[in-house]
């Protein structure tokens, strides 16, 4: 299981740049989907931001951002950027 060190925060628009390709092991938050459904909902009613903390082939990383919509296996945040669900260590709200 991987060590979790302090992500780096991250503009939104260079999450492309980052690939998400080799298997990593870690702990998400035992609630991390219920915070997700909930991050949605007021990204999309009240416009609420939240830090979401990720796992990039190149380390942990984090960005500021609000969270559009919430799958079975991604999140999408405003233009069309997706992160996966199953790279994702936590959120918290702003």
């Amino acid at each position: 299981m991987q060590d979790t060190l302090s992500p780096t925060l991250i503009e939104k628009d260079s999450i492309t740049s980052y690939s998400v390709n080799t298997p990593v092991k870690f702990k998400q938050h035992p609630d991390l989907l219920k915070k997700l459904t909930n991050a949605t909902q007021l990204g999309n009613t009240s416009k609420v931001k939240v830090h979401i903390d990720f796992h990039t082939d190149e380390g942990p990383k984090t960005v500021d951002t609000t969270i559009w919509a919430t799958g079975n296996q991604f999140i999408c945040l405003k233009g069309g950027l997706w992160i996966p669900i199953s790279r994702i260590i936590d959120i918290r709200f702003i």
